[in-house]
């Protein structure tokens, strides 16, 4: 929760539900630290977590995992990030800080998404893939769900000891997924044009 306000969703548009395909042509994705209450409830996240982990998924391996970062777990998130921060930053700057002791509190829900890759048959590239698959779920069932999301990276998601401490062993930070109510109407930012990204085999 952000400054303990609640959304007031009756002046904010959210994204058309309408049909599935329109709710994939307005999908925007938010800035967590604007995400404010509410966020979903514990059934409402089993939801969009179950959604979230139908991807492909080449050999069944299921490689990646998410993890539910709790309200009450945010305060102990912000001291281990700033702490591994500082360690591996000591000539940062109390803005710099700030910033990370902030990444962790931002929005009602946090779910970190990990690529647990399995060794074998099946390329890393792929399972990685699998793993980005999951966080797009994510975002469009918390969407379909009436809630915003945002799927940041940054430092602490490149940190070794901030992953170790969420993850385990050969596994990486694929997103920290941000999801709440929006403050303010989301805005539009552009996109890249048919012609310029699409094109037929000649």
């Amino acid at each position: 929760m952000r400054d303990g306000r609640a959304a007031d969703t009756r002046h904010i548009m959210l994204n058309d539900t309408s049909t599935t395909l329109a709710l994939l042509h307005t999908r925007r994705s938010g800035k967590p630290r604007d995400m404010i209450a509410p966020g979903p409830d514990d059934a409402q996240l089993r939801a969009i977590l179950e959604a979230a982990i139908r991807v492909p998924d080449h050999g069944k391996l299921n490689p990646w995992r998410l993890v539910i970062i709790g309200a009450d777990q945010r305060v102990r998130l912000a001291a281990l990030i700033v702490a591994a921060f500082r360690a591996e930053q000591p000539d940062a700057t109390q803005a710099q800080v700030e910033a990370m002791e902030q990444f962790a509190h931002q929005a009602p829900t946090l779910i970190v998404v990990l690529s647990a890759p399995i060794p074998g048959k099946i390329a890393l590239w792929e399972q990685e893939l699998s793993a980005g698959a999951a966080c797009m779920n994510l975002l469009m069932a918390a969407h379909a769900s009436g809630f915003v999301g945002g799927w940041l990276t940054g430092w602490p998601a490149y940190s070794d000891t901030v992953r170790d401490a969420i993850g385990g062993p050969g596994e990486r930070v694929a997103g920290f997924i941000f999801v709440g109510s929006p403050l303010r109407e989301l805005s539009e930012r552009p996109r890249a044009a048919y012609e310029d990204v699409v094109s037929r085999w000649p």
